[in-house]
């Protein structure tokens, strides 16, 4: 029997094998219900004697559960994201499950379709980085269908998830009275932080801005009113786009062809933060000679560019692994209010802030 391929064996046949029915096999291999402790080694060795392969589907329909869950990241090539999706995989499979990715490229309608992607597929739940800061119909829907779900990064107004956050406002103002102590008073705020509507597969209509983008926002606009900078011109300095690195390059130009140009910037994320730098190349200008910089996210390259990059590091892997953390919880039955998590930065000082005279 043990020359039989593996795709042919069948619960029965390890039944059989260790001398116990074929239900009493099917809870062993299946996880549930009670079976002793020697028959459930004797069950375990003969499926791997025989080379069992448990058929997935129909384990689900005993138990009602895949064992999966569904990750709906906004941009999967920002390293952000990549660290938070590690910290789900390795928490996830630690406890038994899987994690299926999908990545919305901050597009809401890909999103809504990555959602009813996963709930056909059965995911036991969902983690998401919501594309939209307003718009959460598609995940009440799918909590309504049994799926249990889980905000990391981002909130979407007028829902009750489980969040993981980090805190965003608290974040940027440190950032911003760390500039203002070293004299700077023209200080450039640079964000991607807005997803684009599309239609047809068209950027159309007004971009929506994202929770994560908006607290920041709001944390420099407080740093600069507490230090008396938020005067009328305050705004001219506040660039709010696209996420990619092509669209914090043409912000940063905008900034810097001012006629009273920023003498510091702050960038949302690390993507952002390179844009500001090819910019600021660009324009003729050095960091931080005639721009400082600090940004968002502390990736591995910060730490040797030259100069090294001050940055607010984030707490990235706790945040996926804390979303994952709660979403376990609650496949395994926790009904308690809606748990919402917030995270501290730490403000790492380089050498991209100049002190000004």
């Amino acid at each position: 029997m043990r020359n039989r391929p593996a795709t042919s064996v069948t619960i029965a046949d390890v039944a059989r094998a260790a001398g116990v029915s074929t239900a009493t096999a099917a809870r062993a291999l299946g996880g549930y219900g009670t079976v002793r402790r020697d028959t459930l080694e004797r069950v375990t060795a003969a499926a791997s004697e025989l080379g069992y392969r448990p058929n997935a589907l129909a384990r689900s329909m005993i138990t009602g559960r895949t064992q999966t869950i569904g990750v709906i990241v906004a941009d999967i090539e920002n390293p952000f994201f990549a660290r938070v999706t590690r910290a789900i995989t390795d928490v996830a499979r630690a406890s038994g499950f899987e994690v299926v990715l999908a990545n919305s490229d901050e597009d809401l309608e890909a999103e809504r379709a990555a959602v009813k992607l996963f709930l056909d597929k059965r995911v036991d739940g969902l983690i998401v980085a919501a594309a939209s800061n307003d718009d959460g119909a598609h995940l009440a829907e799918a909590r309504a269908t049994g799926a249990h779900v889980v905000l990391v990064d981002r909130r979407v107004r007028g829902t009750d998830f489980d969040t993981v956050l980090v805190h965003n406002r608290a974040a940027a103002r440190d950032a911003v009275r760390h500039l203002v102590a070293a004299g700077h008073r023209r200080i450039g705020y640079v964000s991607g932080a807005m997803a684009v509507r599309r239609e047809g597969g068209a950027t159309a209509g007004r971009p929506r801005a994202i929770s994560t983008g908006g607290d920041r926002l709001t944390g420099y606009r407080q740093a600069l009113k507490e230090a008396g900078l938020a005067g009328d011109l305050a705004g001219d300095y506040v660039r709010v786009g696209g996420p990619r690195r092509q669209d914090a390059f043409v912000q940063t130009m905008s900034l810097l062809e001012l006629g009273t140009p920023p003498t510091a910037i702050l960038a949302t994320d690390s993507v952002i933060a390179l844009g500001v730098i090819q910019a600021v190349r660009a324009a003729g200008r050095r960091i931080p000679d005639d721009v400082s910089l600090i940004s968002f996210d502390d990736t591995e390259w910060a730490e040797v560019l030259n100069p090294p990059l001050t940055v607010i590091a984030q707490p990235v892997y706790e945040l996926g692994a804390r979303a994952t953390t709660l979403l376990i919880n609650r496949l395994q039955g926790d009904t308690a209010e809606p748990r919402h998590v917030r995270l501290t930065s730490t403000l790492v000082e380089r050498g991209s802030v100049a002190v000004r005279p």
